[in-house]
């Protein structure tokens, strides 16, 4: 089971986070796309529980609060509501949708059920600019809406700033105690000048400035990485994912060779990535790398499995031994760093809980209480396209930063039934092809996964003048922005055609490709 990251904070950053805007979170899906907005600024935000202390609160220093939507009512029992001194700290708040609704209800508003529901795109006609609204047009402005309450009066000091045709209140806002709501999301990519006003509530209201950039990140990470490891040495995972990449470079150029990385080859890679990742990390980066090569380990173990979990959990526990024992040759490490991204940092602590399930096989499970090692996690505070930039200002390739996400079973769930090294075989030429075709067409960079399935089932077909009954691979291409959603990418028929034609051309035995048309949900991105 993966440590919970919230278990203990390895890394202290507090000193670069003079300015910080501080996100309660009242369950809306969207509450991620509001810190992504907010850091797309270049300032530093956090979310928390709406139920956050209030003591926690002060601590925590805010320039700003940003009360989040959420899918409940306020007039339901056991509402979710933050402590209403929130509003007695004299720092500025935004509400939005559920979060306007809980500020209106705390501070002497109402708060009734809409006679119609508003879902989806809408106009507003903007009454009163204020701030908040500054330099965004006054008629038919675009929105997202998503709310089944409304308000009906609004608190004592407020204002209406702007309206809808089933909102009469659409945005609001006090003056002189710089409280703000808008009944709309801000945040999504359909609410166009959602962007100027975020930026209104941080530079205009807050007076933020933008020192959120991860030039400074990346130099106050290594001075953190520096503090917390002292003269100790820290062993790291290496996968070649860009996650443990970033990390395991950042590490190591902060304290050069008392990083030791271990690179296990689970038989289970991408054609030809066991030797790519030693060749950019070891001879590159010159990082101090171990390679173990357990493929045969692995695949004798995995003979005859066919069902995934299991296939999973075998995978863990053996790379849990192999890493155990690798690890075991170096006795002075007393870290173990780990790509721990802010997003998992999120699930861990909403007020809904943790996740009730995790996968077996994510990052490397017991091994820090196994090992009496204490966990370092410089990324814990990034999302994944930040993860990235600072990948970009520590010299990764390219290749290694816009890598798509590859699971930790590897093919093993993408080769459904038992794995043979032939069916292996085939699936790695068919996914290089996918791979190639992606790179060559432009489109690599535009989705979040491309990759192929083999499926255990045959097929007849003609090749030539014979009839074959041969396997089929099932090409998946997915568009997401975090993997908790995902739709399947609309690639053009001439991609879909060039990378049917080699595989079936390319890759003995297999006469059929078929494209997977699913979204997630109701599908998941990965077969297994």
């Amino acid at each position: 089971m993966t440590k919970n990251p919230t278990q203990e904070n390895p890394m202290n950053f507090d000193h670069l986070h003079e300015e910080r805007i501080l996100i309660l979170d009242f369950g809306s899906q969207y509450t991620q796309l509001i810190a992504r907005r907010v850091r797309e600024s270049h300032v530093y935000c956090e979310i928390h529980p709406f139920n956050m202390p209030l003591e926690s609160i002060r601590s925590f220093q805010p320039k700003g609060i940003i009360l989040s939507g959420s899918p409940s009512s306020v007039h339901e029992k056991d509402a979710p509501l933050s402590d209403s001194q929130v509003f007695e700290l004299g720092v500025p708040v935004l509400g939005i949708c559920y979060g306007m609704q809980v500020m209106a209800h705390q501070l002497g508003g109402a708060v009734e059920k809409a006679q119609q529901r508003e879902y989806g795109p809408a106009s507003i006609e903007v009454d009163h600019e204020g701030e908040l609204l500054k330099d965004v047009e006054k008629e038919s402005v675009r929105v997202w809406m998503s709310h089944g309450d409304r308000l009906l009066k609004i608190p004592p000091g407020f204002i209406i700033q702007a309206h809808s045709d089933n909102s009469p209140v659409a945005a609001m806002g006090d003056m002189d105690r710089h409280f703000y709501g808008v009944q709309f999301h801000p945040e999504v990519v359909h609410t166009p000048s959602g962007s100027i006003i975020i930026e209104n509530f941080l530079f205009r209201i807050c007076r933020c400035r933008s020192t959120w950039t991860m030039k400074s990140f990346v130099e106050s990470a290594m001075e953190a990485i520096k503090n917390k490891v002292g003269d100790d040495q820290v062993v790291c995972a290496l996968s070649g994912g860009v996650d443990s990449s970033v990390v395991a470079v950042l590490i190591h150029r902060a304290i050069g060779p008392r990083l030791h990385c271990i690179f296990v080859n689970n038989g289970l890679l991408r054609k030809g990535e066991a030797e790519n990742v030693q060749r950019v990390f070891r001879d590159h980066f010159q990082l101090n790398l171990t390679y173990v090569d357990a493929s045969e380990l692995f695949l004798s173990q995995l003979k005859g499995v066919v069902d995934p979990e299991q296939k999973r959990k075998i995978i863990g526990n053996l790379f849990i031994q192999v890493f155990e024992r690798e690890a075991a040759r170096l006795p002075n490490a007393k870290y173990l760093a780990q790509g721990t991204l802010y997003p998992d940092v999120i699930e861990s602590v909403s007020f809904k809980g943790p996740s009730a399930t995790i996968k077996s096989h994510h990052n490397v499970g017991g091994l820090p209480e196994r090992m009496k090692l204490k966990l370092i996690e410089p990324l814990r505070e990034l999302f994944k396209d930040e993860a990235r930039m600072v990948g970009r200002e520590l010299g990764l390739p390219e290749s290694t930063i816009m890598r798509h996400p590859f699971p930790g079973p590897g093919l093993a769930i993408r080769t459904l039934g038992e794995i043979t090294p032939e069916d292996l075989h085939i699936l790695r030429e068919a996914d290089s092809i996918i791979l190639e075709e992606m790179e060559v067409s432009g489109w690599y960079d535009k989705v979040w996964q491309a990759f192929a399935v083999l499926l255990p089932v045959r097929s007849v077909g003609v090749m030539g003048d014979e009839r074959t009954y041969d396997r089929v691979i099932a090409v998946r291409v997915v568009e997401s922005v975090d993997a908790m959603t995902a739709d399947w990418t609309k690639l053009p028929y001439s991609i879909l055609e060039k990378i049917s034609n080699r595989i079936i051309n390319e890759v003995k035995g297999i006469n059929r490709v078929v494209y997977d048309i699913s979204s997630k949900p109701p599908s998941t991105i990965e077969w297994e």
